[in-house]
């Protein structure tokens, strides 16, 4: 399928035949290879179920999937288009995300005959794309370098740290407001991707909006800076959406908890208050494990 729009691609997902190939072997929670076809057109995707999500100690139960499409709108109400459209709707193991896929589309087997596949049974789907390599990187010394930003160190073996560094990249940056909006608990390096177009996109969004400070990330080289003045205008047109009544506020009501909106609505109105990226609150650990 070429030269798609986010509406076009928003109605495949949602009014498509949706058929699993394959399970991706890394992930943690069930997350399937799939397809989606409509009208004579098709587009590969991913497939989350509801009940393949593991419990966790600190997020309610059957509630990851809704808040992948929540970041999903977040984002989308930003224009930046980092988080890939992605919809909740029906599958062959129930009510789940579904989200198009970015990355090569090779490699697919055929679905699981029964059951949810929990394990790899049958044959898996592709393997989950690599972060790019431009933007994450471990360099000696203290210097992160020209065009990169300092996150932390990393012990690399043999009693040698390295500097952990991302790029000071506009796109990235862009991405960093967005997370400590969507309070993203699990920013790792594996969650940054390229899609066909070179544009970064940013996936698995499902530890987001707790109305905790729980805000973990790779991306902390621009902490305590000034927020760019885009930025700045971006997030005045959230805090409008947010807004009692407002679209935004409307949309996330359906998929979260009114406390949890609320939050989102606080967060982005303390982020203008402060005119400046955030720094690690020190109550939770700054960044996740694995980084990558």
């Amino acid at each position: 399928m070429t030269g798609r729009t986010a509406g076009g691609v928003r109605e495949l997902l949602t009014d498509g035949t949706l058929t699993v190939r394959g399970r991706i072997r890394e992930a943690s929670n069930a997350v399937l290879y799939a397809v989606v076809e409509h009208r004579g057109r098709s587009l590969p995707c991913v497939y989350k179920p509801v009940a393949g999500e593991r419990p966790l100690w600190d997020f309610p139960d059957g509630t990851l999937a809704g808040r992948e499409v929540a970041a999903f709108e977040v984002s989308a109400a930003t224009g930046w288009g980092l988080v890939p459209v992605t919809v909740l709707r029906d599958g062959p193991y129930g009510e789940g995300m579904c989200q198009e896929w970015i990355g090569p589309a090779d490699g697919t087997g055929t679905a699981p005959g029964t059951g949810l596949p929990d394990t790899a049974e049958g044959p898996d789907g592709p393997d989950a794309p690599e972060p790019p390599e431009e933007l994450l990187a471990l360099v000696d010394g203290d210097d992160p370098g020209p065009g990169w930003k300092a996150v932390g160190y990393a012990d690399v073996g043999a009693d040698r740290p390295a500097l952990l560094v991302h790029a000071d990249d506009a796109d990235l940056r862009r991405l960093a407001v967005l997370d400590a909006v969507l309070n993203n608990a699990d920013r790792k390096g594996g969650h940054l991707l390229r899609d066909a177009a070179g544009r970064l996109r940013a996936i698995d969004h499902g530890v987001t909006f707790h109305v905790d400070d729980k805000l973990r990330t790779l991306l902390w080289g621009w902490a305590g800076e000034p927020l760019p003045r885009s930025a700045v205008a971006v997030l005045r047109r959230l805090s409008a959406e947010l807004a009692e009544g407002g679209p935004l506020a409307t949309r996330l009501g359906e998929l979260l908890t009114g406390e949890e909106v609320d939050a989102v609505r606080k967060r982005t109105e303390a982020l203008l208050t402060a005119g400046r990226h955030p720094l690690p609150s020190g109550d939770w650990p700054a960044i996740p494990w694995p980084p990558v």
